[in-house]
């Protein structure tokens, strides 16, 4: 049996909220993005020794579950989805004040754009990754993130019916998308 190793322990730990936050914003299933942050620690931890130290950690676990997701997702091309949206209609529930509303209005028009460009939105704007991190978890250039999160940022805007800046709603996952404090 492999020894503990407190350090890394307390890291996988404390990284968890970011890695359910991304695997959510891949999945929009939280069973789903549960299990996947589920698997990336244990493949994280398994295979700790090959975690060069002095890295970014975070970077690491993030390409560990981007990787899970892409071959979780060829799996699933198998499998029947709910095409007309029933099942997820009977799961919905009314919101019940303006920053639902918002963050609701967020997510739809969120879940609307190319996975690449909401994988990398996310990255930059909510996980605060520089390009440079992202581009590395990716596996694209760093020229490849700056444009996808750019149309990433613009269709978000285009969807929203936004003017500018100062239509961005109060909840912090509007404004962290679309590159404000």
């Amino acid at each position: 049996m492999k020894p503990v190793d407190p350090e890394m322990r307390a890291l996988l730990l404390g990284s968890i909220p970011a890695l359910r936050a991304f695997a959510f914003s891949l999945t929009r299933d939280l069973d789903r993005s549960d299990d996947l942050v589920q698997e990336t620690l244990v493949r994280a931890w398994t295979k700790a020794d090959s975690f060069t130290p002095g890295t970014n950690l975070y970077a690491w676990l993030f390409t560990i579950l981007r990787n899970l997701f892409y071959s979780e997702q060829r799996k699933r091309r198998r499998e029947v989805e709910d095409a007309d949206g029933v099942m997820a209609g009977r799961l919905t529930a009314l919101p019940d004040q303006e920053a639902r509303v918002e963050l609701s209005a967020f997510q739809d028009a969120l879940s609307t754009l190319p996975a690449n460009q909401r994988e990398a939105l996310v990255l930059v704007g909510a996980q605060n990754f520089t390009y440079e991190e992202a581009a590395e978890i990716c596996g694209v250039a760093v020229g490849t993130i700056k444009s996808r999160v750019s149309r990433a940022r613009g269709r978000l805007v285009e969807l929203l019916g936004m003017t500018g800046p100062d239509d961005i709603g109060s909840d912090g996952a509007t404004l962290a998308a679309m590159g404000n404090p």
